[in-house]
């Protein structure tokens, strides 16, 4: 089956379901239902609600997340309808105290009067900022908040470590996700797959998700492969036909242990290495007559210096003699640094020695539970690593288990509500809003303004006062050089409005990069950022507080 881009759907809304089966109406939590049951026994389900979806605190210690999932969202409201069996499982788990009408209620709804107002995907985002605006019938946009917000919090989350070990990595390094084996379980993996591409990843061993997704695929083969060959006797067919097809090896095996015996007793490296393990040397010439354009081999499993480095030199120059290239070798423990450095000499001595061009750059790889840290100290280090393999602390999040993503109702039939706390940082910010990023003469973002949803716009060279949301002393003034709407309409429920198409996967990737290139570097270091600046205008700062105190009881003493 061919990978579909992401969001194919045609103008009479036919869109894919979500990726994930288990992703349906019943995918929430229990007091959605018990909520909607409410709703509509006192006539309230069909207030008109808005909600935004945003996130409290950057994740991960640093000052930016990428937005993603929202693809998943759309498929899920596109294909919002209860089943016969889902009706009768709710009914089974709801008071029998519930009337019928609701069921039925419930058998008649979809999410046609639903709107969705997003931030595109691949987006660099930020704390308060709504992520998503919805706005419909509040007892169905209800019913869309666990799913929402379960849909959003892991897939934005892995985008953004997936983004930051990039960042570490640098840009002409190759980064390879091999998380599927300790994924949280297969939706996990699938899931890591997908955002860790997006986050900047180049490529993904996961089969399932480069068949779903288009990702790229790399791997080649485990110390298992190495360890079950006993000695070069087991291969039985040693030939190999040259690459331009003109001719065949009869031994291949013979050329390797010729080539092996050069090396051996070389100007440049004779006394660097002694017999090295012949298991290993059978296991390397087995794989490369079985993927001779694709011979990578894992060097590790004996001696990296000692053997695993002079067979595969061996194997690639015997390759070299029929025409074809050996891509390079991974190391999966000891220590990265100097033994990339080793095996980097290595290579460019037998380029010198034996003349074969290019053989000094063949690609070394690092794997073993590699993070952000490690890459970091490699890289004070210094290192002739060219791709990292990295797995369980990319896909677990292991820095960090969530983001903390909040579904907030802001307005009920016009009427902005807001929700209060001691904790400041959970105070929501009431009312439908319009959001803009604002952009300096250098070209970074400045700051991320939320205005009221009728108030004009900012505009290009002109001052605008930009608030923090409750620190009054907080605030500044802002010419603008550069002004993004940054909502736009992804679902349009009844009204007219046109709808966003969602891209390809590669154009969500793409946009990641972009984004974060733009950023200032003081708010991308890994270490004490500085903290990108969200405002609200002076009137929705007003409202806010205006709000505020309407809505808090006042006090008595005694």
């Amino acid at each position: 089956m061919d990978a579909k881009p992401n969001g194919e759907y045609s103008s009479d809304r036919v869109v894919d379901g979500p990726t994930n089966p288990m992703v349906t109406p019943l995918l929430t939590d229990l007091y959605q239902f018990t909520m909607a049951y409410a709703y509509w026994k006192a006539g309230k389900h069909q207030d008109q609600a808005v909600f935004d979806l945003y996130f409290r605190k950057n994740p991960f210690g640093g000052e930016y997340t990428i937005f993603a999932g929202l693809e998943e969202c759309i498929k899920f409201i596109a294909n919002f309808k209860f089943t016969e069996e889902e009706i009768d499982f709710i009914r089974q788990s709801l008071p029998p105290s519930c009337e019928d009408g609701f069921f039925d209620y419930l058998r008649g709804i979809d999410c046609s009067d639903v709107e969705v107002y997003a931030i595109p995907e691949g987006s660099a985002v930020f704390p308060k900022v709504p992520l998503l605006r919805i706005e419909g019938p509040i007892a169905v946009v209800q019913l869309l908040e666990t799913p929402f917000v379960n849909l959003i919090n892991y897939a934005s989350l892995v985008t953004t470590n997936a983004a930051r070990h990039r960042f570490v990595a640098g840009k002409s390094k190759i980064l390879l996700e091999f998380g599927l084996r300790r994924a949280q379980g297969p939706d996990g993996g699938i899931g890591a797959s997908k955002y860790c591409y997006i986050g900047g990843f180049d490529a993904t061993s996961n089969v399932a998700a480069g068949r779903l997704f288009g990702i790229p695929l790399r791997g080649t083969h485990s110390h298992a492969f190495v360890s079950s060959y006993m000695s070069p006797d087991e291969i039985i067919d040693k030939l190999l036909l040259s690459n331009d097809g003109s001719s065949i090896c009869e031994d291949f095996v013979g050329l390797v242990q010729t080539w092996l015996s050069k090396i051996q007793w070389s100007n440049s490296l004779r006394g660097t290495f002694g017999e090295t393990n012949q298991s290993e040397l059978a296991a390397f010439t087995s794989y490369a007559l079985a993927f001779p354009n694709n011979f990578l081999a894992l060097v590790d499993t004996y001696d990296v210096v000692r053997s695993g480095i002079p067979n595969f030199c061996a194997v690639a120059l015997a390759l070299s003699d029929l025409g074809y290239k050996a891509v390079g070798i991974r190391l999966d423990s000891g220590d990265l640094a100097y033994l990339s450095c080793e095996a980097r000499r290595f290579f460019c001595t037998i380029e010198k020695e034996f003349g074969v061009p290019g053989f000094g750059n063949l690609t070394i790889t690092a794997s073993n539970d590699l993070n952000e840290e490690t890459l970091d100290a490699l890289n004070k280090q210094g290192h002739e690593v060219d791709a990292y393999g990295i797995g369980t602390y990319l896909v677990t999040c292991y820095a960090q288990a969530a983001l903390g993503v909040v579904f907030k109702l802001v307005e009920i039939n016009n009427q902005p509500r807001i929700k209060l706390s001691e904790d400041v940082s959970k105070v929501s910010i009431p009312c439908k809003k319009r959001c803009y990023r604002l952009y300096g003469k250098e070209g970074y973002p400045l700051v991320d303004l939320m205005t009221g949803e009728n108030e004009p716009p900012p505009k290009v060279g002109e001052r605008i006062l930009c608030r923090h949301p409750f620190n009054e002393s907080k605030r500044a003034y802002v010419v603008p050089q550069q002004v993004e709407e940054l909502l736009k309409c992804y679902w349009p429920g009844s009204s007219d409005n046109a709808r966003e198409i969602l891209p390809p996967l590669k154009d969500i990737r793409e946009r990641c990069i972009k984004q974060l290139e733009q950023m200032r570097p003081d708010h991308m270091r890994r270490l004490n950022p500085t903290p990108y600046k969200v405002s609200v205008s002076a009137k929705l700062y007003d409202f806010i507080h205006f709000l505020w105190l309407n809505e808090a009881p006042v006090g008595e003493l005694q």
